[in-house]
């Protein structure tokens, strides 16, 4: 996420909002010091976000995932087609 100053922000307002809009947050220091963060109204909230693990509970993997076709795997790297 991109920080601007709040000098570079007022001279670039408008293309600053209108990247905002089209998703791209940014975020507004003071003597470099993050003040504020400017995101469009439309924008999903953090908990709205999909994230890695969501189906956690609700896939089964099988015991021999790991061992699943090792002797096809183990033909193909030894000499077979």
């Amino acid at each position: 996420m991109q920080t601007y100053n709040i000098h570079e922000a007022k001279t670039q307002l408008s293309r600053l909002i209108e990247a905002a809009v089209k998703g791209d947050s940014f975020i507004i220091a003071k003597a470099g010091k993050p003040m504020v963060k400017v995101t469009a109204i439309e924008a999903p909230e953090a908990s709205q976000v999909k994230r890695l693990g969501f189906l956690r509970g609700q896939v089964q993997v099988p015991d021999d995932f790991n061992t699943l076709s090792a002797d096809q795997i183990q033909h193909w790297f030894e000499g077979g087609k």
